[in-house]
């Protein structure tokens, strides 16, 4: 569970809004962008970290024969072709001293600096403190390079880098650490900062949002930035929003339009056994108890009794006004069992122990639970209520679930259910079990996301490849598995950021998108600043990848086990042979599979400049273009201009662009095939 505090054709002329303004504002540096970092290679034996590091942001290794980023060890000998190499377009990393770095201006001095405290340039304010102290030569660098990172007393340099040519040099003082993490967490915002952006990058994470820290937020500049950092769905806490109110009511109305504006699908994030803060005022005959019978106000959560029926029948009906009052796309059931991770050892915070579930327990069992902490003070007494409470939250959910599958037409649904197989303590804590939940994929539609606990966040990015083995043989459905980070600062020691950013951050998302079919972060407000522009990048998960450039004509083949964008520059492409449709923002769209993208000439008809949905084909007729696609909720198509007319699955569709947006249409659930004159 989480350490939450209450708290992302032919058409005719638009005008250009200020949403567009800001739109464009936020992509200029992207369009800017002078070459991108597709392989990579190490040069010698051992590559130690390197590839973690680079991998986490969609860079491939490959040959040294075809790279475009070089590594260099230690003690690399001097060549004289490295310099030609570097202006003609590579980009090549120095670790240590070596000849090499020395050939580049890099030289060490006489003296060495004793290291464990970091100042980054990318984020000046952020404590990044070493483990351990590491001895590292005062560094001379070339006049003209930017320092990156220093040490934090003596101002020597640690990470620092300079354009050459078309290329670039990043010398670092030592290597990453063992896991690419420990000591340099934005060398990958270095590298980029020198030209080599990653190639490729995803649009499908989730982000879970709380309106308290937004509240005098620009919602267009969000919107625009969550979608540019790879947020396909923002995930609203809606507890806030349970009871109306004009001021609330109209916030949510503007954010809700401001993400549909920008291709943004927005769930409602609930929080039972949490209602709000008006119904927990409003009903205290039902607010569940804990094992010495006090009102259950445990951390954030204000718990209501899910085991009586008014309590029960007046929280649906609330939370179905609440649904029908905006335009949501989704509802995520979340964290829908007990209290607390203590487990019984608190009985303070132990939960249910209302009298509705020690009824219900009593008629089953002969004796109330409430001995548990007296006369059956005993291990064999302990395991048959807590059998019996992980059977308890398993029925709430699936009640909840054919609750909310009854609201709207529509609605995509998402369970959120910490991980019990990983930590294995948590049935036992908070009555969370997998293996009965999961059987309901068979008879109900949605998404099962799994959220890492506290007691695992200091653990490393690989864990995320093990939670997906130990949650696949659950299923029959694996592409409805999902994993959620937590983006927090941890209460155990870590090294070398309290919070998850840069190197580690990407790790965690890159691993997790190979692992799983779907990514959501905790939460869109603690994704520091310097992690948004490679966000996106990280989450893309690229197989295969080659380029060539033939004078002015490029050409890229690749292959992707989902939706991928791949950065390009130029005005047209050609996918597998055809004119392509979908390409804007400086980025082509392309399906799950292999591809061949080449340089094209400029459409004069009309081009979808983003999708939010699953791409599975697109092609161009003419001046008409037609795609089809798969989405759990309705997606969102964006267009460069407003269409003439649409159909759907061969009928007349209205073409309705949401307000503000240049055309951004808003798609029915499911999977459909759409034409656009």
């Amino acid at each position: 569970m989480r350490l939450r505090n209450s708290l992302i054709f032919r058409g005719r002329a638009t005008k250009v809004s200020a949403p567009l303004k800001a739109t464009i504002a936020l992509l200029l540096p992207l369009l800017r962008m002078a070459c991108f970092g597709g392989t990579f290679a190490v040069l010698g034996p051992q590559t130690g970290s390197w590839p973690a590091v680079l991998s986490s942001v969609g860079h491939l290794a490959g040959p040294a024969t075809a790279a475009d980023i070089f590594v260099a060890p230690p003690n690399t000998p001097a060549a004289a072709d490295w310099m030609a190499k570097v202006r003609g377009g590579a980009a090549l990393i120095l670790e240590g001293s070596s000849p090499l770095a020395a050939s580049f201006g890099f030289r060490p001095g006489t003296s060495t600096v004793p290291t464990l405290h970091l100042v980054d340039v990318h984020n000046p304010a952020l404590p990044v403190i070493w483990e351990k102290s590491i001895e590292i030569p005062h560094m001379d660098v070339p006049a003209g390079a930017t320092i990156f990172a220093k040490e934090r007393w003596s101002g020597a340099p640690v990470v620092a880098g300079q354009k050459l040519g078309a290329g670039a040099v990043l010398w670092v003082a030592t290597g990453p650490g063992n896991t690419g993490y420990e000591h340099f967490p934005y060398l990958m915002q270095s590298l980029a900062g020198l030209g080599f952006e990653p190639a490729f990058r995803s649009s499908q994470l989730w982000a879970f949002f709380d309106y308290s820290y937004r509240t005098r937020a620009d919602l267009d500049y969000l919107a625009i930035r969550w979608r540019q950092a790879g947020i396909s769905a923002l995930h609203v806490a809606s507890w806030h929003f349970y009871d109306p109110a004009p001021d609330r009511d109209e916030y949510l109305k503007r954010l809700i339009e401001a993400c549909h504006r920008h291709g943004v699908l927005v769930y409602a994030w609930v929080e039972l056994p949490h209602v709000s803060e008006g119904f927990w005022g409003a009903h205290p005959e039902w607010r569940e108890k804990t094992a010495v019978q006090q009102d259950a106000q445990l951390d954030w959560r204000k718990l209501m009794n899910l085991q009586n029926r008014d309590c029960v029948a007046a929280i649906r009906t609330g939370l179905q006004q609440m649904i029908g009052r905006f335009d949501w796309d989704g509802v995520n059931l979340a964290e829908l069992y007990f209290e607390s991770l203590e487990g019984a050892g608190n009985p303070a915070r132990f939960t249910p122990m209302n009298d509705d579930a020690r009824a219900a327990f009593r008629a089953e069992a002969g004796w109330d639970p409430l001995e548990i902490w007296g006369a059956r003070n005993d291990g064999k007494s302990l395991r048959q209520f807590l059998d019996f409470r992980a059977g308890l939250a398993r029925k709430m959910q699936e009640e909840w679930l054919n609750t909310v599958e009854g609201f709207k037409s529509g609605l995509d649904v998402v369970l959120t259910h910490v991980d019990d197989r990983f930590d294995t303590g948590m049935k036992d804590s908070i009555g969370a079990d997998a293996s009965r939940v999961l059987p309901l994929l068979n008879t109900h539609s949605f998404s099962f996301l799994i959220e890492d606990p506290a007691t695992v966040w200091n653990l490393g990015p690989q864990r995320y490849p093990e939670i997906a083995k130990r949650y696949q043989p659950l299923t029959s459905h694996p592409d409805k598995l999902a994993i959620d980070i937590n983006i927090v600062d941890r209460y155990q020691d870590v090294y070398p950021t309290k919070q998850q950013t840069g190197a580690e951050l990407f790790q965690l998302v890159h691993l997790a998108s190979t692992a799983f079919p779907r990514v959501a972060l905790y939460f869109e407000n603690s994704i520091l600043k310097p992690d948004l522009a490679l966000l996106a990048a990280s989450s893309a998960v690229v197989t295969k990848y080659g380029a060539a450039k033939i004078k002015d004509h490029r050409r890229i083949t690749m292959e992707s086990p989902a939706d991928i964008e791949l950065v390009w520059g130029g005005d047209g492409s050609i996918v597998d042979g055809k004119p392509w449709p979908i390409h804007g923002r400086g980025l082509v769209r392309l399906p799950a599979g292999a591809h061949v993208v080449e340089t094209g000439p400029k459409r004069d008809g009309i081009s979808i400049t983003d999708l939010n949905a699953k791409l599975k084909s697109a092609s161009v007729e003419g001046k008409r273009v037609s795609f089809e696609y798969f989405s759990d909720s309705r997606g969102v198509v964006q267009f460069d201009r407003r269409p003439q007319a649409m159909e759907i699955d061969g009928a007349g569709f209205p073409v309705t662009c949401v307000d503000g947006s240049q055309c951004a249409v808003m798609l029915p659930k499911g999977g459909h095939r759409v034409l656009v004159n």
